[in-house]
């Protein structure tokens, strides 16, 4: 029998080369699972399941990873503490991980949560500079920059055009097996106090660069050289267009995975591993 620990943190992704593990790189998943193998003394090193597989350069603010442990081992973290073996390990991880890495909360996961399946939703952040004069290095490393000032109305009708249950294999690196049927939930734009224009992309997943290949499609109609329907015509082809500039990955950041109500969270799993298809 396993216990099933819950995990939220965040990590500035500059220094990784994505989440997943990968041989002789620094990877977020790697650098959390040989802190869990420390914590827990395990012989063997603490697999992983996240809510979202960030690229290279990606960062996050709500990721959340799952880890089945040995209720015994899990307990034995507490030491001489009186505090819940939860609280007593995100202090200790705390310890153990990288300055880049931080862990927000540590939890028993009700029953029937994944990480990865039960999401409901996961919402994303994309950060662009179109004034160089008001550009700050202190923000270079979350912030991409454009050449010419973008026209933010016209960036948000363009990519509210897009909302709903479509195949977006348009805006996705394609995977075998792999489907690229999506529902964007939520596509919009705003200028931010500080001068920056800031992109809200909110759906039920994501597939392989979907985020960054969508901020793409937008950008030039914020520049004026793409009219507003240009975006959905793309959708609606169904291909890849060499037009579309996948975005640089510092500009991104995971900023929410919300789950639903416990009682639900089996279902919602079951629901999200079964292969999607447009209807008809």
């Amino acid at each position: 029998m396993t216990l099933r620990i819950r995990i939220d943190l965040g990590y500035d992704g500059t220094a990784f080369s994505g989440w997943a593990a990968q041989p002789q790189r620094r990877t977020v998943e790697g650098v959390l699972s040989a802190a869990l193998t420390t914590l827990l003394r395990s012989p063997e090193p603490v697999r992983l399941v996240v809510a979202g597989r960030t690229d290279a350069g990606v960062h996050a603010r709500g990721q959340v990873a799952h880890a089945d442990v040995d209720p015994r081992v899990w307990e034995a973290v507490r030491g001489r503490s009186e505090r819940p073996a939860e609280e007593v390990a995100a202090t200790r991880l705390r310890g153990i991980l990288p300055p880049d890495v931080g862990i927000r909360a540590v939890s028993r996961a009700p029953e029937g949560f994944d990480a990865r399946f039960s999401a409901l939703r996961r919402r994303y952040l994309y950060r662009l500079c179109d004034d160089p004069t008001r550009a700050d290095p202190l923000r270079r490393h979350d912030t991409a920059l454009v050449r010419g000032p973008l026209d933010v109305e016209a960036m948000s009708d363009a990519a509210g055009r897009l909302l709903g249950l479509h195949d977006f294999a348009a805006f996705c690196r394609r995977r075998e097996g792999a489907t690229t049927v999506r529902t964007l939930l939520a596509h919009e734009w705003s200028r931010a106090p500080d001068g920056t224009v800031e992109g809200t992309v909110v759906a039920d997943a994501f597939c392989h660069s979907m985020v960054r290949a969508l901020v793409g499609a937008v950008v030039p109609v914020g520049l004026g050289r793409f009219g507003r329907d240009v975006p959905a015509d793309l959708l609606a082809a169904g291909v890849r267009d060499p037009r579309v500039r996948v975005m640089p990955a510092h500009g991104l950041s995971l900023e929410e995975v919300v789950y639903p109500p416990d009682a639900e969270l089996s279902a919602r799993a079951d629901e999200a591993r079964a292969t999607r298809l447009m209807p008809g």
